[in-house]
């Protein structure tokens, strides 16, 4: 799963949250700002795992806001073994 996440997402602990939530799923990926100031994500799991995954996206923590999510469905070339923080 390929997200990018637009809104207040960035400067807000918006990636923190992801991270946690995708640990939390066993979700693995990662999680980076997009010079846009999107928040981009790619993430790989059960497809139940990733469904709850994308409906704690779409929310996002207290303190940001979530104008918009678009998401690509395809298969990753690269296999993650863990969820983290890119830069």
């Amino acid at each position: 799963m390929h997200c990018r996440i637009s809104g207040l997402v960035q400067g807000v602990g918006f990636r923190y949250f992801v991270l946690q939530r995708a640990r939390s799923l066993e979700v693995r990926g990662f999680v980076r700002n997009a010079y846009t100031g999107d928040v981009e994500v790619r993430a790989q799991g059960t497809q139940g795992a990733l469904d709850d995954f994308l409906a704690e996206l779409r929310v996002g923590p207290r303190s940001a806001y979530v104008r918009g999510l678009r998401v690509d469905w395809h298969e990753e070339d690269e296999m993650y073994n863990t969820f983290e923080i890119r830069v």
